[in-house]
């Protein structure tokens, strides 16, 4: 029985720039200070003290966000 299994990157916050140039790590940690009020919690993963983001997750919220057309 074969299964499709979706799979995603978590990828730790400083870490984030070595994968994609948009947000950088300060504009980053603004929204997951943030995440309670502006959605940014769908895409965090806490584990520990570390926080990991979720890239498909991420891209997801970010076409959501709307902004100019």
């Amino acid at each position: 029985m074969a299964t499709t299994e979706i799979k995603t990157r978590l990828i730790p916050v400083p870490d984030w720039k070595d994968h994609h140039p948009w947000p950088p790590e300060g504009g980053l940690r603004h929204l997951v200070f943030y995440a309670a009020t502006n959605g940014f919690n769908k895409v965090i993963r806490r584990i520990g003290r570390r926080v990991l983001i979720d890239e498909a997750a991420f891209f997801d919220w970010a076409n959501s966000q709307g902004g100019a057309k």
